[in-house]
């Protein structure tokens, strides 16, 4: 199986969450083994040579990406995480998302200055979420910070709300 091919397991749902939007299911794409595989070595691919120590995995689907990519690296997982989740002392970041708003969290004791860390969700849409979570990986001060997703919806722009001095990869880009 070849990358590109990936996209021909990938689900549109028309009108998901809300009236409008196109929601790229990836989960039709992860049940399948093979692509599952594929999904895991090219992102480790990317990464293999930087130092990696952390992977920050965004919920939900940022944490089945997330995780492979942290076991690929021997590195460490970090999930960020919906308000109320992590049970330990937190930071927090609201922000806009294309369909309202939410927050993200971190544990305050996630990052140090001496990691590398690899910021990865599922998909890019608008960039909101990803955004928040560089933020809050940032107040951290590590030392490097990369950030990664499966997919990117290129027509809506989110890279250019992700910070210039950031290496920005996506596999599929739609």
């Amino acid at each position: 199986m070849k990358l590109e091919e990936l996209k021909t397991l990938i689900r549109d749902v028309p009108d998901f969450p809300s009236k409008g939007i196109v929601f790229r299911d990836l989960t039709t794409m992860l049940k399948n083994g093979e692509a599952l595989q594929l999904v895991g070595k090219e992102l480790a691919d990317l990464y293999r040579d930087k130092g990696v120590t952390k992977v920050v995995g965004i919920e939900s689907r940022g944490f089945i990406g997330g995780s492979i990519l942290a076991y690929e690296l021997k590195s460490g997982f970090v999930p960020a995480r919906k308000p109320g989740k992590l049970p330990s002392v937190t930071i927090k970041k609201a922000y806009a998302k294309e369909y309202g708003v939410d927050t993200i969290e971190l544990h305050s004791d996630a990052i140090c200055s001496e990691d590398v860390v690899v910021l990865h969700d599922d998909l890019l849409a608008t960039g909101g979420t990803m955004m928040a979570a560089y933020e809050l990986v940032k107040s951290m001060n590590p030392k490097k910070i990369y950030i990664n997703f499966i997919v990117e919806l290129t027509a809506l722009n989110g890279r250019d709300v992700l910070p210039k001095d950031c290496e920005v990869t996506s596999l599929l880009k739609y």
